[in-house]
């Protein structure tokens, strides 16, 4: 397939994390899953073998600021031996922005996407088209606007594939994780400069939403306050935590100051996982893992 005259300019994407369990075929695509998530933070690759619902690879790419996401994801496919390739049994790419909003399924109607995502995001027409994923089991659609060149990219490669906004893919990771009939639970995504907020209740999501922050006092700011908007207690209610952060960060200490059951994640239950990554820790690539509930 052609490259953009951007991606064919642009340099490889630098990889962070590059995991490979040994038993992958990559001369049998038909018998995996291929994940990505693109974003402000960068590329990332999984893979699941689909007969033994495990995922046997996982790859981290940092960002190019200067590039846009079609632009980085071309310039990976060109010297890429899974990216961009076909074959797979399934395909999803998750989108991370802050334009998307969550909307009662009954109240959705095909084809007025653009009208529902106006009232949150002025859309660019030129450069975003808006798409939308139904949340199978949850009475919910969401709508979300995505680059115009990474969606032709992903539409004229994967046409019987799907993407979807990060949000739903964190969404569907959450809930599968969550009690029924257990306390509502607060469950945190952290990346560079960016929190995204979901709260649980009974296995059925109450909020959702993307907070950009600058400092720590900014991010328990938003935590606290959504709590408090929800009728949540720091002194009582749980709170979970995922994403690109450490137990000695300045955003766990503040967490921990303020909440008093706060604890990292896990992976989504009732998936395998590589032993090659053994040494990555459970909360990060949260998202990732959790296309592979996304139906």
């Amino acid at each position: 397939m052609p490259l953009s005259a951007e991606s064919a300019l642009a340099a490889p994407p630098t990889a962070l994390q590059r995991l490979r369990d040994d038993t992958f075929d990559l001369a049998e695509l038909a018998g995996y899953n291929l994940y990505l998530t693109a974003g402000p933070y960068g590329l990332r690759v999984g893979v699941a073998d689909v007969r033994r619902n495990r995922f046997i690879a996982l790859e981290d790419y940092a960002a190019q600021p200067a590039t846009s996401l079609a632009g980085q994801l071309q310039a990976l496919a060109a010297q890429h031996d899974l990216v961009g390739q076909t074959g797979w049994n399934r395909v999803r790419l998750a989108v991370q922005n802050r334009h998307f909003t969550l909307l009662p399924a009954p109240l959705f109607r095909e084809g007025d996407e653009a009208q529902y995502l106006q009232l949150h995001h002025q859309l660019d027409a030129q450069h975003e088209v808006v798409r939308h994923y139904r949340h199978p089991g949850q009475e919910v659609v969401s709508i979300f606007a995505a680059e115009k060149a990474l969606v032709e990219w992903f539409e004229r490669l994967y046409p019987q594939q799907k993407m979807l906004h990060q949000t739903s893919a964190l969404l569907e990771g959450v809930v599968h994780q969550s009690e029924r009939q257990g306390p509502p639970r607060l469950f945190l995504s952290v990346g560079p400069m960016e929190l995204t907020i979901v709260v649980v209740r009974d296995k059925r999501p109450e909020f959702c939403n993307v907070f950009s922050f600058s400092t720590a006092e900014d991010f328990i700011y938003y935590v606290i306050l959504v709590m408090q908007e929800l009728t949540l207690n720091p002194d009582e209610d749980p709170v979970v935590v995922y994403g690109d952060l450490t137990h000695d960060s300045e955003l766990f200490s503040i967490l921990r100051k303020y909440i008093r059951h706060v604890r990292f994640g896990n992976r989504p239950y009732d998936l395998g996982y590589s032993y090659r990554l053994n040494d990555v820790f459970e909360y990060r690539y949260f998202e990732l893992y959790s296309l592979h509930l996304c139906e």
